[in-house]
């Protein structure tokens, strides 16, 4: 049985499970084309406030959109490099089913030889990320996550940090200079934080970053800015492994907000403190 929109309204464990298996195959597909062309792109482009995309981009999104399709073919398929930005935000109640896919995060990691990069897969039901899949190829890690049922790290349980003093937390962020209005914003936040914290770490790519929350080894992490794929699977993560996920100013979080605070559930407030100084009136 296939979890299509005849499925989706009554989600049970049975159909879950059948979800999260065909998560892991697909970002297993996605694992082996980027391991393939890791060292040997020939096409790198530069994407309108977007960053950088490549041949590697694309064909691990296609190799997983092929198998999931072939499993779920009514299943909704929003994907970094095959939905236009504009589009991204566009939610619609009529969807039963959705696959939010990141063939590629961290692509310039990826491409400049660092080995922080990641597929990342998540599931929505009714508008409710169920199940989420994170690859870190190049260090042989994956991370997953059932809603309700955990999450872990190739089957090892996982659980946020214990650490109760932002003065004693390990942070991280992430930001580009495409947009300035985020950016000036972003570094104001920083220079607050930084001043508050054991340190501030920025890996590149967020679907990582929401691992090492979920890990315990970051006790928080916050952006502005990010797609639905940057954080439909890591946020899940979190949340199962113990912690908590919101807005800036502490609204619901969903894989189509625009910021984003995520943390053991310990320090959430003593950051979100010094973060407010800062905060643009849009921000939420």
């Amino acid at each position: 049985m296939k979890l299509t929109e005849a499925h989706a309204a009554h989600f049970s464990p049975e159909t879950q499970d059948q979800a999260f298996a065909a998560a892991l195959k697909a970002a297993r597909l996605g694992r082996e084309v980027l391991l393939y062309y890791r060292g040997r792109l020939k096409n790198i482009e530069e994407k309108h406030l977007a960053g950088l995309v490549s041949e590697a981009d694309r064909e691990s999104e296609k190799v997983i959109f092929d198998y999931l399709r072939k499993n779920f073919p009514t299943d909704v398929y929003l994907g970094e490099e095959s939905t236009p930005l504009d589009q991204a935000f566009v939610q619609d109640s009529k969807v039963k089913s959705r696959w939010i896919v990141d063939p590629l995060d961290g692509t310039t990691n990826y491409v400049h030889g660092l080995p922080i990069f990641a597929v990342s897969i998540g599931l929505e039901i009714n508008g409710v990320i169920q199940a989420g899949v994170i690859d870190v190829p190049a260090l042989g890690e994956v991370y997953s996550a059932m809603r309700g049922r955990g999450a872990w790290i190739n089957g090892r349980l996982l659980k946020v940090s214990s650490t109760k003093k932002l003065h004693d937390s390990l942070l991280a962020t992430g930001f580009i200079g495409d947009h300035e209005d985020i950016l000036q914003e972003q570094l104001q936040i920083f220079g607050n934080v930084v001043r508050n914290c054991r340190g501030v770490r920025r890996a590149g790519a967020a679907a990582y970053d929401l691992c090492m929350v979920a890990s315990g080894v970051f006790d928080a992490y916050w952006e502005k800015g990010l797609k639905p794929w940057d954080s439909a699977a890591g946020f899940l993560l979190v949340e199962e492994a113990g912690g908590e996920v919101g807005t800036y100013r502490g609204n619901k979080f969903s894989a189509f907000s625009k910021t984003m605070l995520a943390t053991n559930g310990l320090v959430t407030a003593e950051l979100r403190s010094q973060m407010e100084k800062s905060f643009a009136e849009d921000s939420d």
